[in-house]
């Protein structure tokens, strides 16, 4: 009788894609960071050495979490979401502070940084807690408590601080949204940005006056379509707390935000113009994606580059490195690839029979894209410049391990149990 085989439903689609953007993020760093003066390639003070290492512990964190059985991620998530609060919190007391941020701990030459973690463990909590009982996300109670969920971590990163990786915890509305939260949460979070914006950009006089108009188009249309006459007073509530907000934005803007992050909001805005200062980083990343037309200056033969006129080129900016060696049909390549993937954790995510395996993946999904989609935006000068990395390409072992480790485990979710034949 033939021995059986065992085989895991690994989807190879999405590894390929994985291992397509580290290896094309590793030759965008190696150009970015290059030395002349490097005397091997070896040499572990080197950037792009560095990373290169960083990439081959991941393989073995692959190996690691594909060999962990699916069942695990569910039943010790909470505890693992536990220990990710605790290790944001530790950062207080036993934080490094590198760039005016006490985001890390210091291991001698090397800095772990939590939030990059924390990231996975909020979408496994979340996913527990969706899945549980068959939780209602309907129900306002069910609203609180995912919300908080995914308040806590981000609470406790704001302070260190880190607003950046902050940010990123709105994607979780997302997989919300899939699982039945009201649409009006995406269009009240998605108008109250729109609002802080424009108030920051107008004025709250002119806001105010933009709100009222709105409102009252709003309620004369309503009124002109329906028999029943529409509740003037809802009307007015919404017009006024829409109003009060505007009110609070200059507050939230001057004490909440730092200066650094109120300037790079004006250069966005218009309202300040300092290519050689706070907005030297943008105004340098979009000379240097512009240069590079159609088919790039060719690999190492960026001039803003390797001249290091773009600082954090390596990090933050390295799409920067992309365009401008690359051009603009490197770059589609680039976006195409981050599209791919992103598309195919949703049709992975969709197909899964337990609400666990499809709220994790609908997480990982959010998480990729907000990264992504920021990102680029930030480097091209659309967004305010805010610190986040772009996924797989930014150097880091914190951030290339903490997305690995995010995409992954939905892996080893999808590919489910063992199967024989």
């Amino acid at each position: 009788m033939p021995q059986s085989k065992v085989y895991l439903k690994f989807d190879w689609l999405t590894i390929f894609l994985f291992f397509a953007l580290v290896a094309i993020g590793w030759v965008n760093i190696y150009s970015a960071s290059l030395d002349e003066s490097a005397t091997t390639f070896f040499d572990l003070s080197q950037i792009y050495t560095k990373q290169l290492l960083f990439i081959v512990l991941s393989v073995l964190l692959i190996i690691f979490i594909l060999a962990i059985d699916a069942k695990f991620y569910e039943r010790f998530s909470s505890i693992i979401y536990i220990v990710s609060l605790l290790s944001l919190l530790g950062l207080f007391v036993f934080g490094k502070n590198i760039n005016g941020a006490t985001s890390w701990y210091g291991f001698g030459a090397f800095g772990l940084q939590p939030s990059e973690f924390a990231k996975a463990a909020t979408a496994l909590a979340l996913a527990k807690y969706c899945s549980d009982l068959g939780v209602n996300i309907r129900e306002f109670k069910h609203q609180i408590r995912a919300f908080i969920i995914i308040a806590l971590p981000a609470i406790l990163i704001v302070p260190q601080p880190d607003p950046g990786s902050a940010l990123i915890y709105a994607a979780f509305i997302f997989p919300l949204y899939r699982e039945g939260l009201h649409f009006v949460y995406l269009l009240l979070g998605f108008f109250a940005a729109a609002l802080f914006v424009a108030t920051l950009g107008l004025g709250v006089v002119w806001v105010a006056l933009g709100v009222l108009l709105l409102g009252a188009l709003i309620y004369l249309y309503n009124l002109k379509r329906n028999r029943k006459k529409p509740p003037l007073m809802r009307y007015i509530f919404i017009a006024l707390a829409c109003i009060g907000f505007a009110f609070s934005v200059n507050y939230i803007f001057e004490n909440v935000f730092e200066q650094r992050h109120r300037d790079r909001f004006n250069i966005v805005l218009g309202k300040e113009t300092d290519a050689k200062g706070i907005g030297y980083n943008t105004n340098q990343s979009e000379i240097a994606i512009g240069s590079g037309g159609w088919t790039g200056k060719g690999w190492t033969q960026g001039t803003q580059t390797k001249g290091n006129f773009v600082p954090e080129q390596h990090t933050d900016y390295i799409f920067s490195t992309v365009g401008e060696e690359w051009g603009f049909l490197g770059s589609l390549l680039v976006v195409v690839l981050f599209v791919a993937l992103i598309v195919r954790i949703l049709y992975l995510a969709e197909r899964q029979k337990g609400t666990f395996a499809r709220v994790y993946g609908y997480s990982v999904a959010a998480i990729l894209f907000i990264h992504f989609f920021v990102n680029v935006g930030m480097v091209m000068g659309l967004f305010p410049t805010i610190g986040i990395p772009l996924p797989f390409f930014s150097y880091g072992g914190s951030s290339l391990w903490g997305f690995t480790i995010l995409l992954f485990v939905f892996i080893r979710l999808d590919g489910g149990n063992y199967y024989y034949t």
